[in-house]
């Protein structure tokens, strides 16, 4: 019989191994990328929630667009 943690283990991995997770994965890089490169321009860290809002105002939906087509999902 599996202890909790074993139990934890698996779930965990199964996640890992979902598309929405590798979706959530690849976004949250993009918006870390994005924070580094307005913070740098600007000279002081701009945080992740501004990062964040700003990347979907004004990327997500092209990075998304791209990412779909470059998978064969259009």
């Amino acid at each position: 019989m599996g202890t909790d943690i074993d139990l934890r283990r698996e779930a965990r991995a199964l996640l890992q191994n979902t598309t929405l997770y590798r979706e959530f994965q690849a976004e949250k890089e993009e918006i870390l990328k994005h924070k580094w490169i307005e913070s740098e321009k600007l000279g002081y860290d701009i945080g992740f929630e501004r990062a964040l809002v700003d990347w979907i105002t004004h990327h997500r939906a092209g990075w998304r667009r791209a990412r779909h087509s470059a998978a064969g999902m259009n």
